[in-house]
């Protein structure tokens, strides 16, 4: 069984466009490639779990999104980080026409993926940028870092759910990394300052 940080998309490894399927406007946060290539020397396989609601709205159709996830795929390829996968939810963001178990908070994604590419869950990582991420991998039995880049931890105080609660939080990927490099039984960790993983 293998180990595998699930990564939210928008707003967690890209910057977050609404809709955007245009390739011009995916654009890597700076704080994303470093670590995740150190996660790449540790052994770890990187799989994209993606809420896509703009299919439903039909602002763009599947094809256009496996265009736009490719490019993204090459992007991280280019500097040595393979994306094994990248599973998404087609549906609609409005609860009553929404039934799937895929769309984020529900687990379906990360379950399927764990399936098909023999993943250790309790070894994983669920990393995403809101509370619907950490409720996803929360349910999958994953560990699960908030990456808190728009203030979503102000509102854990009014989150009763513990689905909704993270195992960690973190301000950016360094401490991401850092997170999970300290909770790997063979890594330590002693940078501080948490500017770079060790």
């Amino acid at each position: 069984m293998e180990k595998c940080i699930f990564l939210d998309k928008d707003g967690t490894i890209i910057y977050d466009v609404p809709y955007n399927i245009t390739l011009a406007k995916i654009r890597l946060y700076e704080d994303v490639l470093i670590p995740l290539q150190y996660l790449a020397e540790l052994n770890f396989k990187f799989i994209i779990i993606t809420n896509q609601s703009g299919i439903a709205h039909g602002y763009f159709d599947q094809k256009d999104l496996h265009l736009a996830m490719d490019h993204l795929a090459r992007l991280l390829m280019q500097h040595g980080i393979y994306i094994s996968g990248y599973y998404y939810c087609p549906h609609s963001d409005q609860p009553e026409l929404n039934t799937c178990n895929c769309r984020k908070p529900s687990p379906g994604l990360i379950l399927q993926a764990a399936e098909e590419q023999g993943i250790d869950l309790g070894r994983s990582w669920m990393i995403g940028d809101i509370l619907a991420d950490v409720g996803a991998g929360n349910a999958a039995g994953c560990n699960t870092i908030l990456l808190d880049r728009n203030g979503q931890e102000r509102l854990l105080p009014k989150v009763q759910e513990k689905k909704f609660r993270p195992d960690h939080i973190a301000s950016n990927f360094y401490e991401a990394i850092n997170t999970i490099i300290a909770n790997e039984t063979h890594y330590e960790h002693t940078d501080k300052n948490n500017t770079r993983p060790i």
